[in-house]
């Protein structure tokens, strides 16, 4: 990752990680990612905004070289997570003037997660400043974007926000700001449903703080930056509002054809009734596609076979899923087969506790679906209609 510039003063020397597959170990990176990192160089100090994951830690020493930073004096830690913090213990070696600025919590992470002092921190309370001397930093507390302790950071003289992974998007470009904003807001999109989305109220608080900043650019650690932060600050809110689509997300499994033929069914049921249907094969898909159509969806439809005495471990893997993800989703209903018996439709449901919806009658067959079944599923379809015909 080249060294590029925000301005004559303000960096960008983080890495990018083309091909890495897996975030997590759980997300896909159809788009690859980056770690962003910020020098901001003032007449009297000079900081560094978050750091980059170990295994790109090359990276940003090189651009630190190129760039030809030869002191930090302060590395702003925004979030502990170490695709942002991992990259500490390098930096501190290479320059063991700087102190870490962070909040408390964030300090208490850190000392946790990696071989840092408690003598290299200086703590920060929620509108401090630091003065760079022609530059200053305003530190914003921003919790749960996506951990507790996350703090966002504020240049006053040209009003942009380092707000770490709050706004950010998995996407390696080789251009520094947006300019395909559609497949931008996509990936942006994917991102705070696999891991804002649990978070929404308090995302909700912390969107209504940064109504008193006048904000130009947005450079988030992952993905480009915003030279127009109303692109994915408008698209925020949104996601995080209570309004709903009229659509339906069907995830599924079927064994041996019977949970196939009612999902089939359903969804030309669902699209007779003017409702969009987003099915997905859980033994086939993309989490993040799934995630990401969870963030609009008024109602999920879980399917599963019985697979033993309960839910077939790819559907119950889907329903945990679910669970964690918490979207603002308003209805459910589950559907599926069984052989000889068994708690499936119980067990979906257990899982399901941290859903606020409310529950449809399930569609539950022994064995081969037959006409009274496809007529419940007919009945079920009329009823998410019936639930829908308010939403736009």
């Amino acid at each position: 990752m080249a060294v590029q510039k925000l301005n004559s003063k303000v960096l960008s020397v983080g890495a990018k990680h083309w091909d890495r597959e897996l975030f997590d170990e759980l997300i896909p990176l159809p788009d690859g990612t980056t770690y962003n990192s910020y020098i901001i160089e003032g007449k009297e100090s000079t900081a560094l905004i978050d750091t980059v994951d170990p295994e790109t830690i090359d990276q940003l020493m090189e651009n630190l070289d190129e760039a030809g930073v030869e002191q930090i004096d302060y590395i702003i830690a925004n979030h502990a997570e170490q695709d942002h913090s991992g990259g500490l213990p390098y930096i501190l070696e290479e320059y063991p003037e700087a102190t870490i600025i962070t909040n408390s919590k964030c300090k208490r992470f850190l000392t946790d997660l990696l071989p840092v002092e408690e003598d290299d921190f200086k703590v920060v309370e929620d509108g401090e400043e630091i003065s760079l001397g022609d530059k200053t930093l305003e530190f914003l507390k921003t919790p749960w974007v996506h951990w507790p302790e996350t703090l966002s950071t504020y240049l006053q003289e040209d009003n942009i926000l380092f707000p770490c992974d709050f706004f950010g998007a998995h996407i390696a470009a080789s251009k520094l700001y947006v300019q395909d904003e559609q497949r931008v807001l996509e990936a942006a999109k994917r991102y705070y449903a696999e891991i804002m989305m649990p978070f929404r109220g308090q995302i909700k608080k912390n969107m209504k703080k940064l109504e008193g900043y006048e904000i130009d650019e947005i450079a988030p650690s992952h993905g480009q930056v915003y030279s127009d932060p109303s692109l994915i600050m408008d698209a925020y809110s949104e996601w995080i509002s209570d309004d709903v689509k009229n659509e339906v997300v069907l995830p599924y499994v079927s064994m041996h054809g019977s949970t196939k033929k009612m999902v089939d069914h359903l969804i030309d049921a669902l699209t007779n009734r003017d409702i969009v249907v987003k099915p997905f094969n859980l033994t086939k898909v993309d989490l993040g596609e799934l995630a990401k159509a969870l963030v609009d969806a008024a109602t999920i439809v879980l399917a599963s076979p019985t697979m033993l005495t309960g839910t077939h471990p790819e559907a119950l893997y889907g329903t945990v899923l679910v669970n964690a993800l918490r979207p603002k989703t308003k209805y459910a209903a589950i559907i599926g087969s069984y052989g000889w018996g068994g708690k499936m439709e119980q067990e979906i449901k257990d899982h399901l506790n941290r859903l606020n919806v409310d529950l449809f009658s399930s569609v539950i067959k022994k064995g081969h679906p037959d006409e009274s079944v496809f007529e419940e599923l007919d009945q079920l379809a009329d009823s998410i209609k019936d639930k829908h015909k308010d939403i736009n």
